[in-house]
């Protein structure tokens, strides 16, 4: 149901994959950090001035309608080495739209990243993990893949910090891949949380990591 595909062009026949398109860069006990929502100028800075602390990277799915107000952050994000994903452009339930309306909260989001940083993004990710067989198309038709997550950190229901890091620590496992939030509420927990995990996940011999494309 994914495939590659050139941005704004319907391939004329849906691409089969035969091989895994998700590689995890370095040996051992890799994982990947991702973040949803933002950018948001009061989370987004303090989460990339961590992740340069310990020199890592990590993956931003972002909205269309943040981006808009905080492209300087955007190009940062960028600049720093960190993926940028498609998160539609203002975080509908996917699976309640039409197909033109789908289309429209992926493209518009992809344009304003390709305006923002000169690249379109190769990742995308349904609001709230709701997925249906025209989200995966759609977003294979506009060149991206979709990437979900194994370790909700269930940090848009407003736990503590303490509660966010026991449950990045308590999956911690070799290609997990980690979902928190820099926006869409407070995130002052999520924060506070990563600052504590992450040198303990990398103290305990984790890699973090982001993904790369498989050559075909």
């Amino acid at each position: 149901m994914t495939g590659y595909g050139p941005a704004r062009a319907m391939p004329r026949r849906t691409l089969v994959r035969r091989e895994p398109f998700l590689r995890i860069k370095g040996r051992g006990r890799s994982v990947v950090l991702t973040f949803d929502d933002g950018p948001d100028p009061r989370y987004t800075p303090e989460v990339l001035r961590t992740l340069k602390a310990h020199d890592v990277r990590a993956m931003f799915f972002v909205c269309g309608e943040m981006v808009v107000e905080n492209r300087d952050m955007l190009r940062k994000m960028a600049d720093e080495g960190h993926v940028i994903g498609n998160h539609t452009w203002s975080h509908p339930l996917l699976t309640e739209l039409t197909r033109s309306a789908i289309r429209s909260q992926m493209e518009r989001t992809s344009d304003v990243i390709e305006q923002t940083c000169g690249a379109r993004p190769g990742w995308f990710r349904a609001p709230y993990g709701a997925w249906n067989r025209a989200v995966f198309e759609i977003g294979a038709e506009l060149g991206m893949e979709p990437l979900a997550w194994s370790v909700d950190t269930l940090d848009w229901t407003a736990p503590s910090s303490q509660s966010i890091e026991r449950r990045v620590l308590k999956g911690a496992a070799e290609g997990m891949v980690v979902l928190a939030h820099d926006a869409g509420g407070d995130r002052s927990p999520s924060v506070r949380a990563l600052r504590r995990y992450l040198p303990r996940l990398l103290d305990s011999g984790y890699h973090i990591t982001v993904p790369r494309w498989q050559t075909r």
